[in-house]
């Protein structure tokens, strides 16, 4: 019951306050730059890494990047710059 009230209240404040939804709702912030640059925030780990795969662990369900030539240049806790040819970002449910 805590966590649907909880919850609520931040739809409602995302709503009424006009914050972005990424801030209240714990959501990953995604920025792509062309097909070279990914740069992900609020993300909860690094599940899987090759030179053409990344999968990152979210609130809700996994990121998957696919592409060539992966390399990463910053990785801290909830934040990741990958650079590379970025062929495909999927969401996957858990």
């Amino acid at each position: 019951m805590l966590k649907k009230f909880r919850s609520r209240m931040n739809n409602w404040i995302t709503n009424n306050m006009e914050l972005p939804a990424d801030v209240m709702m714990d959501l990953p912030r995604i920025t792509m730059i062309g097909q070279i640059h990914i740069y992900i925030e609020n993300h909860r780990g690094l599940l899987t890494f090759t030179d053409k795969e990344i999968r990152l662990l979210l609130k809700q369900g996994q990121l998957l990047v696919k592409g060539e030539s992966f390399v990463i240049r910053t990785i801290l806790p909830e934040e990741i710059l990958l650079e590379g040819k970025i062929n495909q970002v999927m969401y996957l449910e858990e």
